[in-house]
């Protein structure tokens, strides 16, 4: 579609959804990055699991607090052992289309979820449950060796391979929804095609202009479909954080999912109460190729890692109040207590900038032989402004960077390609657990973007994911945050606070540490 084309349509559908909220209550969402994929296994983007989350429910939701309550599961009991757990789905439950969701739609999502063919990115996520990795990575052929099972059209059987403190946590991620097994069974890999797709959540797509919006609307079948409060929802693709702001004082956006951080004076005084900015699971944090020269040199990741000036970036570069992260796990995660962090974490900063001389000239780098890199991020005005400091604050030690920034489809595209020297990266919490943050630096693992690998590293979270006492598991993971902080397996910078913009026509939007919030729990007075 051409650039004149897609802003004609856009310009059109402006005045499409304009003259429909007047008749019925609708959500415009600045949404961020554009959407790859309404496929739930097909994800990778918290911009996605918005869209995800209110078109798919799973047998646990969230709360607008973000805590596990029912979903399609109406109840569960917990084995002795806490390995088997069996739920019974709600009474009449349907599909958009009408047709029932069974216990069978979940066999098969997590069926297809772990089928190697499918390339689930996420599917690591879901490892807990029995024989899940060993069928993802080809080890077990027969997808029914899962420990999902069906007992009835009603009751679903789900065997873990270790008791796992956090697993309804994981049922409320988008790898545990449900797919339409009949859908997909006729249409293919077009099951997800507007006008194919159907459905479980509060909402269903009926629109998908990529790179412009999807639109979802109210799905009658839902089982709580009349306490859904908001008729239509538009998450509409810009990252463009400033256009963003003007489109939502011009009345266009009703929440902003983001906003430049030097802004935020401004919208303290000029849009009071309006703001959302409190800390939440995420983290923000270069990584750099360990697979290839001259990153696969600790002294070269360290000496990087030591120049950056944490402190200034939150207050004075963002002016957001972002805490400096000297630990891989963020503080307040739960099951694990205070995390570990990097030994040099208290020096002098001058020293650290002396210390990070000293190991690049250990490693042959020097002004005679500066070390060149390229320094990767995806648009958007906030990371630039951290790129451009960091680069700044690299420059006394000789390296001679490159700012390099693409969309953040081709920027992720690229980290997980392995294509980046060094690279802008962020993880928000799938679900509030030290394992979700460690996981990432874990061998193999697809968002494991430095492509960093220690086999002790390794064996430490194996070992911590068979162990059943919290306690000893919380050692034992600490131990392997260590090894990964020891040997500058990424760069650590900030841990992130979340950052709203919500009108106050738009009710019920309440912050939580995942910053997760699902349009059923909003209503809209005008």
């Amino acid at each position: 579609m051409t650039h004149f084309a897609r802003k004609f349509l856009a310009t059109a559908f402006v005045s499409t959804m304009l003259s429909f909220s007047a008749h019925a209550a609708t959500l415009n969402i600045h949404n961020g990055g554009d959407t790859t994929s309404l496929d739930p296994q097909k994800l990778s983007g918290d911009w996605e699991n918005r869209i995800a989350g209110d078109i798919f429910e799973g047998l646990v939701t969230e709360d607008p607090k973000d805590n596990p309550v029912p979903g399609q599961a109406a109840s569960w009991t917990v084995s002795p052992d806490q390995k088997v757990y069996t739920f019974k789905l709600r009474d009449g439950i349907k599909w958009s289309d009408g047709q029932p969701v069974t216990a069978q739609d979940f066999v098969f999502a997590f069926q297809r979820l772990m089928d190697p063919k499918t390339a689930a990115q996420y599917a690591y996520l879901q490892y807990t449950i029995r024989n899940a990795e060993k069928i993802n990575k080809g080890e077990i052929k027969d997808l029914n060796e899962l420990g999902v099972k069906a007992i009835d059209d009603k009751t679903l059987e789900i065997t873990l391979e270790s008791p796992t403190p956090y697993f309804l946590n994981a049922l409320m991620h988008y790898t545990a929804y449900p797919l339409p097994k009949h859908v997909v069974d006729a249409k293919g890999d077009q099951w997800v095609k507007i006008g194919n797709i159907v459905t479980n959540g509060p909402y269903k797509p009926v629109e998908w202009v990529p790179g412009s919006h999807v639109t979802t609307v109210k799905n009658d079948q839902f089982h709580d479909a009349k306490d859904v409060k908001i008729d239509k929802v538009n998450f509409y693709t810009l990252e463009d954080q400033s256009a963003a702001l003007k489109r939502y004082r011009a009345g266009e956006f009703d929440i902003l999912t983001d906003f430049p951080a030097d802004q935020f004076d401004w919208i303290q005084k000029n849009l009071p109460g309006q703001a959302h900015v409190v800390p939440f699971l995420a983290t923000y944090y270069y990584v750099m190729n360990a697979s290839k020269p001259p990153f696969n040199d600790k002294r070269v990741r360290q000496a990087l890692s030591m120049a950056v000036n944490r402190e200034v970036i939150g207050p004075k570069i963002l002016g957001t109040g972002e805490l400096p992260m000297y630990s891989w796990v963020p503080p307040g995660t739960a099951n694990y207590g205070e995390p570990a962090y990097l030994s040099w974490k208290d020096e002098p900063y001058k020293q650290k900038v002396e210390d990070a001389k000293k190991l690049l000239k250990d490693a042959g780098f020097g002004p005679d032989h500066p070390l060149k890199a390229q320094l990767r991020y995806n648009t958007n005005d906030n990371h630039k402004r951290v790129a451009v400091a960091i680069a700044a604050m690299w420059k006394p030690l000789g390296v001679d960077v490159e700012l390099y920034n693409t969309e953040t489809k081709v920027h992720y595209d690229g980290l997980k390609r392995g294509e980046v020297e060094i690279g802008r990266a962020g993880w928000i919490a799938d679900y509030n657990d030290p394992i979700n943050f460690l996981s990432l630096l874990s061998t193999g693992v697809d968002m494991n973007y430095g492509r960093w690998s220690n086999k002790d590293y390794d064996a430490l979270i194996n070992q911590g994911n068979e162990e059943t006492d919290l306690k000893k598991r919380a050692e034992i993971y600490k131990k392997a945050e260590q090894l990964a902080l020891d040997d500058s397996a990424a760069i650590p910078i900030y841990y992130y606070v979340s950052k709203n913009i919500v009108a106050s026509k738009v009710q019920g939007f309440v912050d939580n540490i995942q910053d997760i919030h699902r349009t059923r729990w909003l209503s809209i007075k005008e």
